[in-house]
């Protein structure tokens, strides 16, 4: 039920979001095999959507890709309402986008950020030699991640290098194969990453 949730949720929104990890660089891909909404008889996506369903769905886009409550998800938003930001979608990326849950999903070691939480509040890794288990910990420039050894020997790490050598490793992040110690290497911007919703959509949802 929870599998058939998420791709139901990609076709209701009609975006890719990547929720199933491998499955969903494949053909078996439900987006590939039903790229329309759950429930249409056609093919044909709904259109004439208000302003405010427009926002809210380019919200819930960002929202799932991220897997986030809705909770996490305005907290990161009311915080930059409420400051003076000379780049508010940078700001943004940033703040989730440095989420030790996204950066263990970015570096893959998960297949998909359900996975790379789930793998945290497990414990399996270290930040800065302390282990840790809170997915949205954090991260600083120059932080680094490495694997607990009592973790490596599990199924979970089994074929990981070569799982992160197949990996697009972001620009503003590091890995050292062998050690599987990464590193933030700086910040990242909006123009660092591909979101799968429009940004400024979201601002204009919770600013109502």
């Amino acid at each position: 039920m929870i599998k058939q949730s998420k791709c139901k949720t990609c076709r209701r929104l009609g975006e890719k979001l990547f929720l199933r990890g491998d499955r969903c660089s494949s053909a078996k891909c439900t987006m590939v095999k039903r790229p329309y909404a759950p429930g249409q008889k056609s093919k044909r996506r709904r259109s004439g959507l208000s302003e405010y369903g427009r926002e809210l769905r380019e919200k819930q886009k960002i929202k799932k890709w991220y897997n986030l409550t809705e909770k996490e998800f305005k907290g990161y938003v009311s915080i930059l309402l409420n400051k003076r930001v000379d780049d508010v979608n940078s700001a943004f990326v940033s703040q989730i986008e440095t989420r030790l849950d996204n950066i263990i999903f970015r570096l893959g070691f998960a297949k998909s950020r359900a996975e790379a939480r789930q793998m945290v509040t497990h414990g399996h890794f270290l930040v800065n030699g302390k282990r840790t288990d809170i997915p949205s910990q954090k991260l600083k420039i120059e932080d680094k991640i490495t694997v607990r050894e009592g973790s490596k020997e599990k199924g979970i790490f089994k074929d990981i290098q070569e799982r992160i050598k197949k990996s697009a490793l972001p620009a503003w992040l590091s890995i050292d194969n062998k050690t599987l110690e990464a590193e933030v290497k700086k910040y990242p911007k909006i123009e660092d990453v591909q979101l799968p919703g429009e940004l400024s959509a979201v601002f204009e949802h919770y600013s109502r």
